[in-house]
């Protein structure tokens, strides 16, 4: 009897429809030492506290191994949990640690939302440009992803509104603070128009908060979470990995409590509980020091950074370009003249051995060619200055 033998089965849809990270392959292509990159937002690793989180390991592992080596609940921490209800409310947004859920990076947390809220074909407004992986993590989720238009200071109400009449909307994605990829901040009247689009038309509102302690000028802006309007509507993310490492893969939720229940059991499916001596270690470190003296410390060294990169652009670009002035956060977004195409220049900067991130991937709809990120944090402002000479090569 002859056999025949079966085709392995297709991979799921969503898995050949959703691209991989362009940011996440150029910074493979940039990983060699001489190359000066202004693509990856990466923290400075000079700039851990390393000493000091050292020292928090060993105290739990030493105090309690046997809780810290175990499994943990999925709700995450108790003590850390408490430590980030208790910031939160030190800036006027009350919580309690029964509001929090720990993720594993605020990206999980993104994605513990989509699971949670989002039916295949649902629809999902995001500023355009926006933050690369929540594409790919609305994508995997099966939405539609609808751009909505934005200036230099972010979305613009009306156009939100317009859109929000149009598609009928189940979430909005926003990063109202230093937004990656443009480093702008939406200011506190268009954060009220934006509750106030949402209490209107029925919507959820993701507030994506990973650089909001990066400010190192400027006034504070109350978050859209804060605001009455959009207080049982809103999900607002946060991260250790800017302020702390981005190694423990740390973040949280904070959320209306029906929701959070739903993301704790997407949690449990997914990975049943964060790290536990991460946890652990994070919440003995922030009982044990100052978090906001190390942050004073992070700030001075990229405000100076930022400086250096701002200085060095005039000469760096080509006569027409433009780019903003960030208050905070890791990225400064820039716009080439018409006829500059950044993503087919990039091969020639990095022979050049400079590298930076072209925008167009960060665009739902409507790229523009001309558009990069540069992010301002991982290098000295004099290997900055030295980066934008091997850059003003390209453009010669």
């Amino acid at each position: 009897m002859t056999s025949t033998r079966a085709a392995v089965p297709a991979l799921a849809q969503r898995a050949v429809s959703v691209g991989a990270s362009p940011v996440r392959e150029i910074l493979a292509l940039t990983a060699r030492p001489e190359v000066i990159s202004f693509a990856g937002g990466l923290p400075a690793p000079e700039l851990f506290d390393a000493a000091a989180i050292a020292e928090a390991y060993a105290r739990v592992l030493a105090e309690q191994p046997h809780k810290v080596l175990q499994y943990s609940t999925t709700e995450g921490d108790p003590a850390l949990r408490a430590a980030v209800a208790a910031r939160l409310s030190g800036r006027d947004l009350a919580t309690g640690m029964d509001d929090i859920l720990v993720t594993g990076g605020s990206q999980q947390g993104l994605a513990l939302i989509a699971t949670a809220l989002i039916e295949p074909g649902d629809v999902v407004l995001v500023e355009n440009p926006t933050y690369l992986a929540a594409l790919q993590c609305f994508g995997f989720a099966g939405a539609r992803v609808v751009p909505v238009p934005t200036d230099a200071y972010g979305v613009i109400p009306e156009a939100l509104e317009e859109v929000a009449r149009r598609e009928r909307p189940k979430l909005l994605y926003l990063v109202p603070n230093f937004q990656n990829p443009t480093g702008r901040t939406l200011p506190l009247e268009r954060r009220r128009a934006v509750a106030e689009v949402a209490e209107r038309h029925g919507l959820w509102i993701a507030e994506d908060d990973p650089y909001g302690d990066l400010r190192f000028e400027g006034e504070s802006v109350p978050w859209i979470s804060a605001l009455p309007e959009a207080a049982d509507r809103t999900i607002l993310l946060g991260s250790f990995s800017k302020i702390m490492s981005p190694g423990m893969r740390l973040g949280w939720l904070r959320a209306p409590a029906a929701l959070l229940r739903a993301c704790v059991i997407a949690k449990q499916a997914a990975d049943l509980h964060t790290s536990t001596v991460d946890q652990a270690a994070a919440a003995r470190y922030l009982a044990d020091h100052d978090l906001d003296v190390h942050l004073d410390r992070v700030r001075t060294a990229y405000r100076a950074r930022r400086d250096a990169l701002l200085a060095g652009l005039p000469a760096a670009l080509p006569s027409g370009s433009t780019w903003n002035r960030p208050e905070g956060g890791m990225f400064v977004w820039v716009r080439l003249p018409a006829g500059y195409d950044a993503t087919a220049l990039l091969p020639t900067a990095v022979g050049h051995n400079v590298a930076y991130v072209p925008g167009l991937p960060f665009f739902a709809e409507a790229p523009e060619a001309g558009a990069l990120r540069m992010s301002f944090t991982t290098h000295t402002p004099e290997e900055i200055e030295e980066g934008l000479r091997r850059l003003a090569k390209v453009f010669a």
